[in-house]
């Protein structure tokens, strides 16, 4: 993009989570990240200053909830404060990974709806819309009365396996849950789906069936989070034991805790893709791992929101 929003009242600012992507979405917007300092007291306590005008402005904040999630969180909600004691004209918090989107529910007695309680916290805060990428669970959107436009990273992914020409390919839902995020690849790539059907015991491939022909195909795994890794590399031995050629996985938010890592080197994975909603350390930077950058769709979604066009192509 050119210097088009330069001497606007569009403003983009970054926090601590994952600042490479907000500079990658300025530059492709055409300004200067806006200028913010983020401090600690000895204590721990979470200080920020914004260091520049922001009166009657439309402020962008780029901040994933990853880890450390509530720290993250934290300055999140104290920045949309400033914002608002600023006199910004709209505040719009752009969260690419949305941390506790997968506690959307009670599935036990006396558990908490946690996604409710941070898009409650956020709305307080007085944030004016969110925009997220993937949402885990996408009824999330539900519990804000304010705007959420849920962008997805899908048709990126796609794209960057079009680009290998595969031949004989099935895309794979790990589980049930993540049925339409399948769909919504193989309609990209013209390809079939299969489901992975855990029904036995979740870490136990034998007994792992699939709905679907995956034998003497290349098989794309797609879900929207890999976390521990299990669930992915079950998937690759159970499709192995079905008689898939290759496998492939990818996901947008790549949050790879605890062993993930380790469980990624020792599977049968020929290639993870991911996106960077989530900064990849140095230790989690290997060879069969390919980081998609989301920059571009989220710098695309801000210009529209800032001109009042619609976003729906990026649904």
């Amino acid at each position: 993009m050119s210097d088009t929003y330069q001497n606007t009242k569009l403003k983009v600012f970054s926090l601590s989570s994952n600042l490479p992507l907000a500079e990658e979405i300025v530059q492709h917007i055409g300004i200067e990240l806006g200028r913010t300092t983020v401090r600690r007291f000895s204590d721990g306590e979470i200080q920020i200053n914004i260091e520049e005008s922001i009166r009657g402005c439309d402020v962008y904040v780029i901040q994933s909830t990853c880890d450390s999630v509530e720290d993250n969180l934290m300055e999140l909600l104290i920045m949309t404060d400033a914002l608002k004691r600023a006199s910004a004209q709209s505040v719009n918090l752009v969260i690419p990974y949305y941390g506790y989107a997968r506690q959307d529910r009670k599935s036990r007695a006396r558990e908490p709806i946690t996604a409710k309680l941070i898009a409650d916290l956020l709305e307080k805060a007085g944030a004016d819309r969110v925009i997220s990428i993937d949402l885990h669970a996408p009824q999330a959107q539900g519990f804000f009365d304010i705007p959420v436009d849920p962008i997805t990273a899908v048709p990126l992914i796609g794209n960057y396996l079009l680009d290998k020409q595969f031949e004989n390919i099935v895309v794979v839902a790990p589980d049930h849950s993540s049925v339409s995020r399948a769909r919504q690849l193989a309609d990209q790539l013209k390809a079939p789906i299969a489901i992975i059907d855990r029904r036995g015991p979740r870490d136990n491939a034998s007994q792992i069936n699939i709905v679907g022909d995956v034998n003497d195909k290349t098989a794309i795994i797609i879900d929207d989070i890999i976390d521990t890794g299990r669930r992915i590399t079950t998937s690759a031995e159970v499709l192995l034991l079905h008689g898939a050629k290759e496998i492939y996985a990818c996901t947008t938010h790549p949050v790879l805790s605890g062993n993930a890592i380790e469980k990624i080197q020792e599977s049968n994975l020929k290639e993870l893709i991911v996106t960077n909603t989530i900064p990849l350390s140095e230790n989690k930077q290997l060879d069969i791992i390919t980081q998609l950058t989301v920059a571009p769709v989220v710098a695309d979604a801000i210009v529209r929101l800032y001109e009042q066009q619609s976003i729906s192509s990026l649904y």
